[in-house]
């Protein structure tokens, strides 16, 4: 194992990737850029529906079905209620 070596904040230090590591790692960093705009697409989406910021976070981040937590507050649940039921 290599020392590392920090220079502005950047650690530097000896790899042993091959280049099918290499490609699992450039198709987990695309996977996870992608969940990145859902859950971004997802908190817009609650945002407008007038949830709250904190319960919109965590509404978007979860498995939480998206048209069903629109829904329960156009049917007049209060966002508590609907972050229970989703949550």
């Amino acid at each position: 194992m290599g020392a590392n070596f920090e220079w502005e904040g950047i650690v530097y230090g000896k790899t042993n990737l091959t280049p099918m590591t290499a490609e699992m790692t450039e198709l987990a960093e695309h996977s996870q850029t992608e969940r990145d705009k859902v859950a971004s697409w997802r908190l817009h989406v609650l945002i407008e529906a007038g949830y709250p910021l904190p319960l919109a976070e965590r509404i978007a981040q979860s498995e939480a079905d998206l048209h069903r937590a629109v829904e329960l507050i156009g049917q007049g649940c209060s966002y508590k209620t609907a972050a229970e039921i989703l949550l």
